[in-house]
């Protein structure tokens, strides 16, 4: 029997906005209204997205340790010169060009927070070597094997859970595209807020009027509570950061607040208290500080993040045994295809995967060629490393896949450091037990590492562009098959750009920070020269998270709150408050959906404001124009000032989307 397209309800007065829980395709794109999607047009503004914007994040990646969302800034640059070139019904297109640029920001993410590492450890070993085609392979590799992994999982967190998660990034994103195709009065709240929101985060990250954080360290009181009580409380008072709060929600924004407080009020503090005199460096030989000296931000770095990490992997597991059910179906549906049965011939056309069959042997084929780049490049010839390997690579890839997906889903940040950072440990340890020692050793984890990292930054990254397509009724099955194209350009950009950075600056010289590289390469060799793990910090974690689970709190949630630093975390509290607070003034309830709707709306175009003009921001300085002030940066002044246009923003956020049109 035939499966019938569903339907919108009808078009609503307000079309531009997220779709409600119940909907299943924004009014402007319903599976009836079919705009073109694949063309000329779209492959190469695609292209042209990856390339760009490869290069500049990871520039802005390796000098500040923060990649940028790409996702939204190409959103915008795609509507813009559609406009420009005068072309109808570009929405489809635009979806297209977002989603081949997107793979800029994902592949680069994977490939600088391990590959750099190469170069910074080979200063240490002459004998390692590094060259462009492991970075291109291993990024290019593990990128496919990501969205491989990724698309049967693809139906049930973009559909099956429509409604349950905020999806902020991929909000943001769909409310410029949609502002693109309805244009006039129903854009310009989204353009005023962009322009509010880049404005400031623009003056932030290129004048430096005012600091970009607000800590308790502002006054002699503050300072010495941090240096005695090892207690500090920090918030990042940026516009993108707000309103992503905002659409993330109070509930969610509480429960990652929670475990951030949770670290920086109780288990930072109280290591100080219980091991004050101590030096703990059984995990890290460097160390040479007692508990006591150390600050409250190197406590952090030191101990309290790896419980993080922790609970986030436990968190994966439960996640993986909770949703086992639909890696059954998944694994099912690809032996029934390869096994030569048809399986839902009549899938609607905004549900159409590409086919298990394509999926499965897609999937075995990348692993056999992951498996004959180590044992030739990587292991040199050595097959039972190269099966270890292999089968560690594929394993973590897989059964994390699901987690940096609902981590994007629920905060639009993906852990993929943290989880990393753990596969990097477990492939050290389990490579030196099968006899991979030293220098060559380092090398083999660290490529391992860097198909992971891949992999797992491009799960997270393509569900928010499959709940995009989504929500505007592409056709899934395009966005998966033209995501392999700009997954090969991006790695290609990416290799090369991290070659000419080492060779123009250098990773150990100071003037590229590489912190994630760095951090990377500074646990990788103690592991290959036999220091043991902190696998007491992960225990505490996991058992965290066990229990959070059976009083049935989130633990994902919980745990990266544990793992991302405070102040990107207080301000989800922060905008998750407002977004309580306009949607609950009224006893009309319809009253407060608009204002929630509206809210959404500027939320967004602080998020894509932000996001737009740090790319700006990132290329002045790789242009060499940096006119920030350091030494007002350092003075306290820079941080009531912050607190003080933080306010203003705040007061703005609440004002404008309780400000609502009365229809009578």
């Amino acid at each position: 029997m035939k499966q019938e397209e569903e339907k919108p309800a009808g078009l609503p007065e307000n079309a531009f906005r997220p779709l409600k829980p119940g909907e299943k395709y924004h009014p402007l794109m319903s599976p009836d209204k079919r705009y073109p999607e694949v063309n000329m047009w779209s492959v190469l503004w695609g292209i042209f997205m990856a390339v760009l914007f490869s290069a500049a994040a990871a520039y802005l990646g390796l000098k500040v340790g923060q990649v940028f969302e790409a996702a939204i800034p190409i959103a915008i640059i795609a509507v813009g010169v559609s406009g420009a070139a005068k072309r109808k019904n570009a929405l489809g297109e635009n979806v297209i060009i977002q989603s081949i640029g997107a793979c800029s920001g994902v592949i680069v993410a994977g490939a600088i927070f391990t590959l750099p590492a190469l170069y910074i450890l080979q200063d240490k070993y002459p004998e390692m070597t590094v060259n462009f085609f492991q970075m291109f392979v291993s990024s290019l590799l593990g990128g496919i094997l990501g969205i491989l992994f990724l698309i049967p999982f693809r139906k049930y967190f973009v559909s099956d859970k429509h409604g349950e998660y905020p999806f902020p990034e991929a909000t943001a994103s769909t409310q410029v595209l949609v502002s693109g195709e309805k244009g006039g009065s129903q854009a310009k709240p989204l353009l005023f807020a962009g322009l509010i929101g880049g404005l400031y985060d623009f003056i932030v990250a290129t004048f430096g009027w005012w600091n970009e954080n607000f800590t308790t360290r502002v006054c002699g009181w503050g300072e010495m509570v941090a240096d005695k009580a090892k207690v500090v409380l920090k918030i990042n008072t940026g516009a993108a950061v707000l309103g992503l709060g905002y659409i993330v929600g109070l509930k969610y924004a509480a429960i990652i607040c929670a475990g951030s407080l949770a670290v920086w009020l109780i288990i930072v503090p109280g290591m100080g208290m219980l091991f004050g005199d101590q030096v703990l460096n059984a995990w890290n030989p460097a160390l040479t500080q007692t508990i006591s000296e150390m600050s409250p931000e190197l406590i952090f770095k030191e101990y309290a993040k790896s419980i993080g990490i922790g609970g986030i992997a436990m968190a994966g597991v439960i996640g993986i045994v909770r949703s086992w059910s639909i890696i059954k179906s998944a694994v099912g549906l690809a032996a029934k295809e390869m096994g030569g049965k048809k399986v839902e011939a009549n899938v609607i056309r905004t549900q159409k995967d590409l086919s298990m069959k394509i999926i499965a042997f897609g999937s075995i084929f990348t692993i056999l060629l992951i498996l004959v780049f180590f044992f030739f490049d990587v292991m040199h010839g050595n097959i039972l490393h190269s099966v270890v390997a292999i089968l560690l690579v594929a394993g973590i890839a897989f059964l994390f896949t699901t987690v940096a997906a609902n981590a994007i889903a629920i905060v639009g940040t993906n852990p993929v450091s943290g989880m990393t950072l753990m596969t990097l440990i477990l492939a050290s340890v389990v490579m030196v037990a099968v006899g991979l020692k030293g220098a060559t050793g380092m090398v083999a984890a660290l490529v391992m590492g860097g198909v992971v990292c891949t992999a797992l930054s491009m799960a997270g990254g393509f569900i928010t562009d499959l709940k995009i397509g989504y929500w505007l009724g592409s056709t899934p099955a395009k966005q998966e098959t033209w995501k392999f194209l700009g997954t090969l350009v991006s790695a290609a950009t990416v290799g090369g750009v991290i070659m000419i950075l080492n060779k123009t600056y250098g990773f150990t010289t100071g003037a590229l920070a590489a912190p994630q590289a760095n951090a990377m390469a500074a646990v990788i060799d103690p592991l290959m020269n036999g220091v043991g793990a902190p696998w007491l910090l992960y225990g505490i974690g996991a058992v965290l998270a066990l229990v959070l689970t059976y009083f049935k709190v989130p633990a994902l949630a919980f745990a990266l709150g544990m793992f991302i630093p405070l102040e990107l975390n207080l301000p989800l509290l922060v905008g998750g408050a407002i977004n309580w607070y306009v949607t609950t003034r009224s006893k009309d309830e319809t009253v407060n959906t608009e204002r929630g709707e509206k809210g959404t709306l500027l939320a967004s175009g602080f998020i894509a404001g932000g996001a737009l003009m740090g790319v700006v921001s990132a290329a002045m300085r790789f242009g060499g124009i940096n006119l920030v002030n350091e030494e007002w940066l350092n003075n306290p002044m820079s941080e009531i000032a912050s607190m003080g246009a933080y306010i203003l923003l705040i007061v703005y956020l609440v004002k404008a989307s309780m400000s609502i049109k009365k229809n009578n």
